[in-house]
């Protein structure tokens, strides 16, 4: 007889005192995943509209924005529909695709980062090949790899997790990620764990390809004044969203590790909602500001509404 348990449906973690601030809670997560929307659609639709801005920084630039759309619509409505309803289940299908979407956002926002490191460099180093490096063919080649590897790693991981017999049903976060799905099994989980090793170390060897690249950057730009403006303007929005980034990853792991220890709460909630609330939250805000072609866009559009 086949003892295996199947649960339709998984528990996720309850906010702290939703009984009393439920509503605020609401309130608050509302007002962040709008404004996400906004600041990051219209950065994107500036780029689009603008032709001036048809250039590749600006397009990854779009790509890094449009993904932060994708990854927040992953988690905000699903919590705003539990923080509404104040029942925080949701369905397995709908939490492995949570988790798809998620994990997928972030490892997109890798790539594009390493993407957008290398067009600095090759901006900087060797302007003069610019353009028959990064020309549209190559562009596309590049975006198309900034979707499609983490949607390859992210189809075979769930893969894994979807052939593991469970014992459990709660993930204590408020949102599905695959490990935490991976932790709830009751039998041996060594081929997900060395699979995601070997996701993490490829990603961790990307992220040391941009500190490289910036450090690259940093002596180049040494010896030449135009360089050193060009690195200021272009390359220091790049380097906070990359620290930004990195940070809200270390989070996010520090929580899978820790999360369900012996942490105090309030700071176990930070560890899982850094990475879904800061880096679409700040990306474009930091480059609107810093980028001053973007900048300019962005203002002239503000104008022209405003006189409309």
């Amino acid at each position: 007889m086949d003892n295996r348990t199947y649960f339709a449906t998984y528990t996720l973690l309850e906010p702290k005192d939703t009984k009393s601030y439920r509503h605020i809670y609401f309130t608050c997560f509302l007002l962040i995943y709008v404004f996400i929307l906004f600041v990051n659609i219209w950065l994107s639709m500036v780029i689009v509209l603008e032709r001036a801005l048809h250039e590749p920084m600006y397009i990854f630039l779009c790509n890094l924005c449009i993904n932060d759309v994708y990854g927040a619509t992953g988690f905000y409505p699903k919590f705003l529909h539990d923080l509404m309803l104040d029942s925080y289940v949701i369905p397995s299908y709908m939490c492995a695709f949570q988790a798809f979407v998620i994990y997928t956002s972030v490892m997109c926002d890798c790539t594009t980062l390493t993407v957008m490191a290398y067009d600095r460099h090759i901006a900087i180093c060797t302007p003069l090949d610019y353009h028959s490096k990064l020309n549209k063919f190559t562009c596309g080649i590049l975006l198309g790899l900034c979707w499609t590897l983490p949607f390859i790693y992210m189809v075979i991981a769930l893969l894994l997790t979807n052939r593991l017999q469970l014992c459990k049903y709660h993930i204590d976060k408020f949102y599905c990620d695959n490990w935490s799905m991976v932790k709830l099994s009751c039998q041996s989980t060594v081929a997900n764990n060395v699979y995601g090793f070997i996701v993490l170390a490829f990603y961790f060897c990307l992220s040391i390809c941009i500190i490289v690249s910036y450090i690259k950057l940093i002596i180049a730009c040494k010896a030449s004044l135009e360089n050193r403006r060009k690195f200021w303007q272009t390359c220091m929005p790049h380097m906070f969203t990359m620290i930004n980034f990195a940070v809200a990853v270390f989070f996010d792991a520090m929580y899978s590790r820790y999360g369900s220890g012996d942490v105090q709460e309030n700071m176990r909630n930070f560890l899982a909602l850094e990475m879904i609330i800061v880096p679409p939250l700040f990306n474009p805000v930091i480059y609107g500001l810093q980028l001053k072609e973007v900048r300019k866009r962005i203002l002239k559009c503000a104008i022209n509404n405003i006189k409309q």
